[in-house]
């Protein structure tokens, strides 16, 4: 039965918890009855930092359209990863009009909209949530109470949790041993908050050559928060991937093993679903293609050797393997979300110390801890690289990974994200079905 919301059919949806358990029967449908629908084909994306379903079915819907009409002959089936994660409203999405909320939210101090996300990804945390929207909206003069605004941050966001959860964070291993703690965690709150503000201003377009003053440092705490939150959802997301989703398509593979899948993720939902190749149970071939749409993750996590540390690898080192195609890594350098955010926020243990100091923000474009969807995948010896035409062409490779240059499609949005969601295109549809093989 095709969902009266979504573009194609058929569609089955699968929700996911914050420790990877799926909603039963969500899943005992798919299983039951993608064999029945004649499904050779199925296409299984998840999202990003959305907030609810309802943000995630309309990414599904816009992404999914053209597919009956570029595959007519094709026998596709679609499935919708839902997950708890979390968006800023302030934060536009490209053909996803903003609420007036949305709007206010530039403004400073917490949004209703944000605020109430806040609250849905972290149960049980209102009172430091009420302490946060209420700094912001003051916004002290002193810098303690920006060191007090990084502790009730870190208090949110649990950044060091108990038990495996802790594992999930991590984009590399030194020795076996993860590396996750971000640095925005380890030193100064305070200087983290300036280090944001100096950041934003760059993205925004603005510089004190134009007449602006100094960046005001709870312009920055807003973005302490922000990637906070983000660091919470990719060690979530991790873990959905892992004990969630790997662990349905394994149950798929024995229900019906003649399916062949195709994992598609965007953000985050790059990271869940490489994640999800770590799940797998051993022998499982199923997965024939795997397509990261500005993965937000090291782009270091499929390395077996870090070039700056042969001691240490990727956490997904060797993870390719476990496809029957390619992994093909879409990138954008209009994706200014992991272009300068998203290395400054992931360095790790000091890693990028000084950069903005000593060498400017370009630097932390080619910092150790850049992000997959914005320079690709980076390390693993035979990686190609191929300009989104020359990919739609064809051929891609048959297997291993392959960078594909998205930014002639992938370069609308505003800051602070600059493109980082501007993903619906029929020349990414194209690409998913070229990755996967799909007639």
């Amino acid at each position: 039965m095709a969902d009266p919301a979504m573009s194609v059919s058929p569609y089955w949806e699968l929700t996911f918890d914050a420790d990877g358990d799926v909603q039963g029967r969500q899943r005992d449908r798919l299983l039951a009855e993608v064999a029945d629908r004649g499904v050779r084909d199925l296409v299984v994306f998840s999202h990003g930092w959305n907030n609810d379903r309802s943000i995630a079915t309309r990414l599904y819907n816009g992404f999914f359209a053209p597919f009956p009409q570029l595959a007519p002959d094709a026998e596709i089936g679609y499935a919708g990863v839902v997950w708890p994660s979390m968006r800023f409203s302030d934060e536009p999405i490209p053909d996803f009009p903003r609420t007036a909320t949305a709007v206010a939210a530039a403004r400073p101090g917490l949004d209703e909209d944000t605020r109430h996300a806040l609250l849905e990804a972290f149960p049980g945390r209102a009172t430091v949530v009420e302490q946060i929207a209420r700094m912001l909206e003051q916004q002290p003069r002193e810098e303690t109470e920006l060191e007090e605004f990084g502790r009730l941050v870190q208090s949110l966001v649990d950044v060091v949790p108990a038990g495996p959860q802790a594992l999930f964070a991590a984009d590399t291993l030194a020795e076996g041993v993860p590396q996750a703690e971000p640095e925005m965690f380890r030193g100064s709150a305070a200087t983290a908050c300036e280090e944001f503000a100096t950041a934003l201003t760059h993205v925004n377009g603005r510089s004190d050559a134009e007449g602006f003053a100094l960046p005001n440092p709870w312009d920055g705490a807003h973005e302490l928060l922000r990637q906070g939150t983000y660091y919470a959802m990719k060690r979530r997301a991790g873990t959905v991937g892992e004990r969630g989703l790997g662990r349905v398509v394994g149950q798929l593979a024995e229900a019906a093993p003649q399916v062949r899948v195709h994992l598609v993720g965007h953000s985050f939902g790059g990271r869940l679903v490489s994640f999800a190749l770590r799940g797998l149970p051993e022998g499982v071939r199923s997965v024939k293609s795997v397509t990261l749409l500005q993965g937000a993750f090291s782009h270091y996590a499929f390395a077996a050797r870090l070039p700056h540390d042969p001691r240490a690898g990727g956490v997904l080192q060797g993870q390719y393997n476990r496809v029957d195609g390619p992994v093909v890594c879409c990138h954008s350098s209009h994706d200014s979300a992991l272009g300068t955010l998203y290395p400054l926020a992931s360095r790790v243990a000091g890693d990028a110390a000084g950069l903005v100091e000593e060498f400017g923000l370009g630097a932390l474009i080619g910092a150790k801890w850049g992000a997959m969807g914005f320079d690709g995948v980076q390390a693993v010896p035979g990686t190609p690289g191929m300009k989104l035409a020359d990919a739609l062409r064809g051929p891609l490779p048959a297997s291993g990974c392959v960078n594909v240059d998205a930014a002639a499609v992938v370069r609308r949005g505003g800051p602070p994200a600059g493109a980082h969601s501007d993903i619906v295109h029929e020349e990414l549809a194209q690409l998913v079905l070229a990755a996967g093989r799909i007639r």
